[in-house]
């Protein structure tokens, strides 16, 4: 290995495991001026010591004594060297830290340092846990901070959640035995009789038809979900609320949402404004989910066209046995019932498992589904399709 690519790798990991002095050559490694102000930014968080009164813009600083005190000016600036040296998938990872083991939460109630952050889910999670605490003068800098992150999510599932809708309602409806040639579906007609090609007359004979079924202006589906708020459920509650604004907006489902605890919170006539739905959550404290459940049985008037989407842990507080009976009733009647044991990009949280393998044994799927994947889930629901086989297929692809 040439000099130079060892003097890098060195460098790299003494940015990484920190110093012990604040020398431009720390542990024999040289370090620039700009690499002692980025040493100096990652020891502001990863202090084994716990908080101190380091600096955190600027200044020489290694090794991981500093801290970032308890001022927000200070915080302020120390978000601004960690955006500058940076990208922002880090600059997530290294503010989240922070909070986190530094216990920054009081300061995040400072509209200064709400301008200075990343924007990302869980920080949306950490506000709306805040928004009862949140001072006058920090509401609407939390708002357009939420409505950042909630404008980014919907830009990334809206279009797919559409398509995936509208695609799937077109295939449910269509017919075998079209009435009209304007019913037609010729491409599909085709491709269903390729195996009735005349080569001497250059054409296929159509010995089955498929067709467009009649569309209907009505509401097509309706969608139903509830949403545990405890909180290891806080990122599965930022997507599941924007999944829901999304899915309301669509004139082919008729959508309903609730939020639940201990106590059951319809949020349906806030679907309008996903940022709205969002501080109307509460994320912690008791869950019980059989009343949530009961509450969504007398929102379905169709069970046939209806899909009953659960996103919890199912850590119940409530009446166990009871649980598992409603869902199992709501299955037997025709409604499409899933349960997601979360709705994040973070992957499944800890669960209940034996209510997972219950729900699982009566044909109700219980998995953990990503946003990305979510919209196709929904496709399957509305067509009816085998859900248990989708999630089999989505857990072995995760694998």
């Amino acid at each position: 290995m040439s000099e130079e690519l060892e003097a890098a790798r060195l460098r790299r990991w003494r940015l990484l495991i920190g110093g012990s002095d604040q020398s431009s050559t720390a542990d024999g490694v040289e370090l620039s001026a700009d690499d002692r102000r980025m040493d100096a930014a990652l020891a502001a968080v990863y202090n084994s010591e716990g908080p101190g009164t380091g600096t955190g813009s600027g200044g020489g600083g290694g090794g991981r004594s500093a801290g970032l005190g308890r001022s927000a000016p200070r915080v302020v600036a120390w978000l601004g060297d960690i955006r500058s040296y940076f990208p922002s998938t880090v600059v997530q990872v290294v503010q989240r830290d922070a909070v986190e083991r530094l216990n920054l939460q009081q300061l995040l109630l400072e509209p200064e340092l709400l301008d200075a952050v990343e924007p990302d889910v869980e920080l949306v999670a950490t506000l709306i846990s805040m928004s009862g605490l949140l001072p006058e003068r920090s509401r609407a800098t939390a708002r357009a901070v939420v409505a950042s992150v909630v404008r980014e999510i919907e830009r990334r599932i809206a279009d797919r959640t559409r398509t995936a809708v509208q695609g799937a309602l077109n295939r449910s409806a269509r017919v075998r035995r079209p009435r009209r040639q304007a019913d037609i579906d010729w491409n599909r007609t085709i491709s269903a009789n390729l195996q009735h090609w005349l080569p001497e007359h250059h054409t296929v004979v159509p010995e089955r038809l498929v067709g467009y079924g009649r569309r209907q202006n009505s509401v097509q589906r309706s969608v139903v979900v509830a949403i545990d708020q405890s909180g290891s459920m806080a990122e599965s509650v930022v997507y599941a609320s924007i999944f829901g604004a999304v899915m309301a907006a669509l004139p082919a489902l008729r959508t309903s949402l609730v939020v639940f605890d201990t106590v059951v919170v319809d949020l349906t006539d806030q679907l309008h404004d996903p940022v709205e739905v969002l501080f109307g959550t509460q994320l912690g404290g008791g869950t019980d989910i059989n009343a949530a459940v009961a509450y969504c049985q007398d929102l379905i008037d169709d069970p046939t066209d209806t899909i009953f989407v659960l996103v919890s842990d199912l850590y119940e507080g409530g009446i166990k046995g009871e649980l598992v009976r409603r869902m199992n009733a709501m299955s037997q009647a025709g409604v499409q019932v899933i349960a997601l044991l979360a709705l994040s990009d973070s992957g499944a949280p800890s669960y209940d498992r034996d209510h997972a393998a219950a729900l699982e044994a009566i044909g109700v799927p219980a998995f953990a589904c990503t946003p990305d994947a979510f919209p196709d889930l929904l496709a399957c629901a509305v067509q009816r399709g085998d859900l248990a086989a989708w999630a089999h297929r989505f857990r072995a692809e995760a694998e």
